[in-house]
């Protein structure tokens, strides 16, 4: 039987965690959409040195460990005299790297519009930009709906990695609280409960969405 009496003992510490971790993914999940975005616009630009650097973002996050990004962000800033703190760098840590794999998906959506839509928005005298905006991305969201549905939930999940950082969050209170009561297993249980109420409302959002945009078609 779990000991529930934790709970009670420890719930400051646990209620602490579970607002930052959720204020850290909220805000990683919003700002890498924003990065993933123009990421994955520039990624398809005709210009090759725009489609180059979007390239090289892709390939160096993608095959670079989330942690080592982290610690840039925590340890490396420092050092050319930028101070951040664990819940910024925690969240830029994670929109970053989540900010390449959603690139990755956008892409693939904007992709499965036919060419005709670009070439269509050109002629009526739209930019490159604005032929993005109001014609292709619209229609590249039914699209991309369940891969980035996927990685938010991927992104919830990696913001554990910011106990690695003393970032405050569930992880971070789970190991003091193991640690003060030497009770491993009902402690991580516990945390992990909190992770899937962050998680189980997000999934079921998702395939509301997934579906909603199934009946529209």
């Amino acid at each position: 039987m779990l000991d529930f009496s934790i709970l009670l003992e420890y719930r400051e510490q646990f209620w602490a965690g579970f607002l930052t971790t959720l204020q850290v993914s909220l805000l990683a999940l919003l700002l890498s959409l924003v990065i993933g975005t123009i990421v994955a616009v520039m990624k398809i630009s005709p210009v090759k040195l725009v489609k180059g650097l979007a390239t090289m973002y892709i390939e160096f996050i993608q095959n670079t460990p989330l942690l080592i990004q982290i610690f840039f962000f925590y340890f490396g800033l420092p050092a050319v005299g930028i101070q951040l703190n664990a819940f910024v760098s925690g969240t830029l840590g994670l929109a970053v790297y989540s900010g390449a794999y959603i690139a990755e998906a956008i892409r693939a959506g904007i992709q499965a519009v036919p060419h005709g839509q670009v070439e269509a928005g050109r002629a009526s005298g739209l930019t490159y930009i604005q032929t993005m905006r109001h014609i292709i991305l619209p229609q590249a969201v039914k699209v991309v709906i369940p891969p980035l549905g996927n990685q938010f939930l991927n992104l919830v999940m990696g913001s554990a990695i910011l106990g690695s950082i003393s970032g405050k969050d569930l992880m971070y209170y789970g190991d003091i609280i193991s640690s003060d009561t030497f009770i491993v297993f009902d402690v991580y249980i516990f945390v992990a409960i909190f992770y899937l109420i962050l998680t189980l409302p997000l999934s079921l959002f998702i395939g509301y969405l997934e579906r909603k945009l199934s009946a529209s078609d």
